[in-house]
């Protein structure tokens, strides 16, 4: 795997490299000692899936407020998505910076989200799957939503949204 840095401190999009033959490929998406060795979460108790239907949609911007904060390991296992982490540590050198980045199941790439970042997506196709590792269990007290277009955050995402939950629809701006 290669762990590529991005501008939010401690986020990664992570490539796998892919071991090829006559029997088609073979690549880690995952090792905890690996993970461990970069500082990064590695323990994920809880795993997620989203599936997507319609192109357009999206979802986010959400996180967890401590005590149980969540790092997110996030992967496309089908189609592609627009992903996005926004960095609402206060202490952070990438404070309310964010990253987007296309997400593929064919090239079967990762983005590592760190505790304290807010994180959503937008489909870029129809039949999107997403799978997401996260290092906390859901706990519906502590979720934070902030609204995906604050101009605080200034993301420019490839494409408008064509299906938003009311949740998502409704959120407000990120209050420093």
């Amino acid at each position: 795997m290669r762990f590529v840095p991005t501008a939010i401190d401690g986020a990664f999009l992570i490539e796998p490299e892919p071991a090829s033959d006559a029997r088609g490929l073979f690549a880690r998406t995952f090792c905890a000692e690996t993970f461990a060795g970069k500082g990064l979460a590695a323990h994920f108790p809880q795993h997620s899936t989203s599936f997507n239907p319609q192109r357009g949609t999206l979802r986010g911007l959400h996180y967890q407020d401590a005590p149980k904060g969540e790092a997110k390991l996030v992967r496309a296992t089908s189609g592609r998505i627009f992903d996005v982490a926004v960095d609402l540590r206060r202490d952070s050198p990438s404070y309310l910076a964010h990253v987007g980045a296309e997400l593929d199941a064919e090239r079967r790439n990762a983005f590592y989200i760190p505790e304290g970042c807010a994180h959503g997506f937008l489909t870029l196709r129809e039949d999107c799957e997403i799978l997401y590792l996260v290092s906390e269990t859901y706990a519906p007290d502590l979720a934070r939503t902030v609204r995906w277009d604050d101009p605080a955050f200034a993301v420019a995402w490839p494409a408008t949204p064509t299906l938003i939950s009311p949740r998502d629809a409704t959120a407000e701006d990120f209050i420093p």
